[in-house]
C-alpha cells in the first residue's frame, strides 16, 4: 500500500485514540516519506489541558487529524427528539433513531458494527473528541472543520475506527485490548504485521505493546494516510455525512 504522487511533499497525520476519560487517551503522530510512513512521537497526558498543549505542539497548518470516535450523531435522532414529549412514543425505528449511515456501511463492507453512538457509552467519549477539537480550535483562534477529501490540505480532522483498519487490512481485531499477557503478545503481533507499511521506532512500539491506548492511536494515524491517499470508502450521501459523522475506512 504505498503512496501515490500526491505524497510529494510531506504530510502529518496526529492519532487520537478518544476516551471519556483524558488518560485514557492515546496519540500519536505520523509523517510521511516517499514510499512509506514513519511514527515519530507517541503519548498519554493526565488532563485536557495538556493533550491540547501537545497537539498545538504537533500540528501544523497542514495537519490531518484521525480520531477514533463518533463525530456526529444520526440524522433522525435530532429531528425527532427536538419535538419529543416525555411518555409519547417515536414514530421511527430505534435503528434509524441510533444508528448513523457511516455505522451501517462499516458493518455491511467489514462485518463489525461500531457501537451505536446515541444508545451507548461511546456518546461520551464522542463527546469528548469534539471538546479537544473545540479546545484546539479555540487555541488556535479558528475551528478545526471536518476533512471530505483526501486533496483538502490545511488543518482538518476526520473518524478513523480501529477495527476496519484492521479488518481491511486482514489482521485481528479482536484480543488485543487490555494488560493480560495474552492481549500484550496480540499486540506485538499486531505491530509486527504492520511494519511493511509504517516505521516504528523500538521506543515506541514497546509503548505500544504496553498500552492498547498507544496502539490504536498509531492504527488513526495509519487510518489517516489511508484518507489521505485516497483508498478509503467514500460516503454515497455527503449530504447526510456531512450531518451525522462518517468513518473513513480502507477499502477491502
Amino acid at each position: 500500500m504505498g503512496f501515490s504522487g500526491m505524497r510529494s511533499r510531506t504530510r502529518t497525520v496526529v492519532g487520537i485514540d478518544a476516551a471519556a476519560q483524558p488518560e485514557n487517551i492515546g496519540l500519536a503522530r505520523g509523517t510521511s516519506a516517499r514510499s512509506n510512513f514513519s511514527i515519530d512521537a507517541v503519548a498519554t497526558r493526565s488532563s485536557r489541558e495538556e493533550i491540547v498543549e501537545l497537539l498545538i505542539d504537533w500540528c501544523d497548518e497542514t495537519t490531518l487529524i484521525a480520531i477514533d470516535a463518533p463525530l456526529g450523531w444520526p440524522a433522525a435522532l435530532g429531528s425527532r427528539l427536538d419535538r419529543h414529549r416525555a411518555g409519547l412514543p417515536f414514530d421511527t425505528d430505534s435503528n434509524a433513531m441510533f444508528r448513523r449511515r457511516t455505522d451501517d456501511v462499516i458493518h455491511e463492507v467489514f462485518g463489525k458494527r461500531p457501537l451505536d453512538v446515541a444508545a451507548d457509552r461511546i456518546a461520551r467519549t464522542a463527546h469528548s473528541a469534539l471538546d479537544l477539537l473545540r479546545r484546539l480550535g479555540d487555541r488556535l483562534g479558528q475551528p478545526v472543520p471536518l476533512a471530505w477529501d483526501w486533496a483538502d490540505a490545511d488543518l482538518r480532522a476526520i473518524e478513523v475506527y480501529p477495527a476496519a483498519t484492521l479488518i481491511s487490512r486482514r489482521l485481528p481485531w479482536r484480543g488485543y485490548k487490555g494488560g493480560k499477557d495474552e492481549a500484550v503478545s496480540a499486540r506485538e503481533s499486531l505491530l509486527e504485521s504492520l511494519t511493511d507499511e509504517v516505521l516504528i521506532d523500538g521506543a515506541f512500539c514497546e509503548r505500544a505493546c504496553a498500552s492498547d491506548h498507544i496502539l490504536d492511536a498509531i492504527l488513526c494515524v495509519v487510518a489517516g494516510f489511508d484518507f489521505l491517499e485516497g483508498v478509503a470508502i467514500a460516503p454515497e450521501d455527503e449530504q447526510i455525512a456531512r450531518q451525522e459523522g462518517w468513518i473513513w475506512a480502507h477499502k477491502p
